[in-house]
């Protein structure tokens, strides 16, 4: 057996490969030349190997009666190392193609009404072709169903993005507020104003004892006015449980005993009967 008849494949490069006759097709035989650069007539010992063929050329399951692979019945070589090479051959232009049978004619003699005549379609099939081609108008329903739908969910990602974007600012704004309020008090601003359902801390309650302190009890209410969390005067009163009530006629004499911290505890809600305001004596 001779070896392949492709330029720059040698006898020696061939060993061990398998190799595929040329066809006897006319056509198909001129294609296999045309891509191997070649201008000679095939003999029936020309022949080509495995590696000009494409994986795509070669049938997937079929083997050859000695054993090897089986091309496609349309197989084409394109894989040649020579100048200005063929175009590969795509998967979807090398499938195998089914040989019409050749309709025998029947030997009547000179009876040709008695040959068989090719069908023709009657109006029945017309119309069932014409059925299947008009487009259904359930696919269009369908289709017009699933744009609006992706449509829908292109804007619901949309609105997403914006949830995350806005949930990335109020949780920097949380960190922010966790540097001077406290859990409680940050809970508190999600309230209403001046809501009975806030529970204060005693972190909370002593820290708001100190800035009532030092901006007096107009201060202080004011910060509340403006909404800062801080609890009333009344739960100051009520939580931090003043161990003395006297009237400020008394303040100096209580301050010269040295009983703890004085501090003013007037009524903001102004329902005192005398001019004297309360002050409170707390440890």
């Amino acid at each position: 057996m001779g070896g392949c008849s492709a330029p720059n494949c040698s006898n020696s490069t061939t060993i061990g490969k398998q190799l595929f006759r040329f066809p006897k097709d006319p056509v198909r035989m001129r294609k296999w030349l045309v891509n191997c650069r070649r201008d000679f007539v095939p003999t029936p010992c020309s022949r080509l190997c495995q590696d000009h063929f494409e994986e795509s050329q070669f049938e997937e399951i079929a083997r050859s009666p000695a054993g090897g692979r089986k091309l496609k019945p349309n197989a084409i070589p394109t894989l040649f190392n020579v100048p200005d090479p063929p175009s590969p051959v795509t998967p979807q232009a090398v499938l195998p193609v089914k040989n019409e049978p050749v309709e025998k004619e029947l030997n009547m003699g000179d009876h040709g009404y008695a040959r068989r005549q090719p069908p023709v379609d009657s109006e029945e099939d017309g119309v069932q072709r014409a059925e299947e081609e008009r487009p259904c108008s359930l696919c269009q329903h369908y289709k017009t169903k699933l744009e609006q739908q992706q449509q829908h969910t292109v804007r619901l990602q949309r609105e997403a993005e914006e949830m995350k974007k806005r949930l990335y600012k109020l949780s920097k704004i949380e960190k922010g507020l966790q540097v001077f309020l406290f859990e409680d008090q940050i809970r508190a601003l999600t309230l209403a104003k001046r809501s009975r359902r806030a529970v204060w801390s005693h972190d909370t309650l002593l820290t708001a004892r100190k800035i009532r302190c030092a901006v007096g009890v107009k201060g202080y209410e004011y910060l509340r006015e403006l909404g800062y969390p801080l609890p009333s005067y009344r739960t100051l009163c009520n939580r931090l449980e003043p161990k003395m009530m006297v009237s400020t006629s008394m303040q100096d004499e209580l301050a010269e005993l040295g009983l703890g911290i004085i501090a003013a505890c007037d009524s903001p809600e102004g329902n005192m009967t005398s001019d004297e305001g309360l002050i409170g004596v707390m440890t």
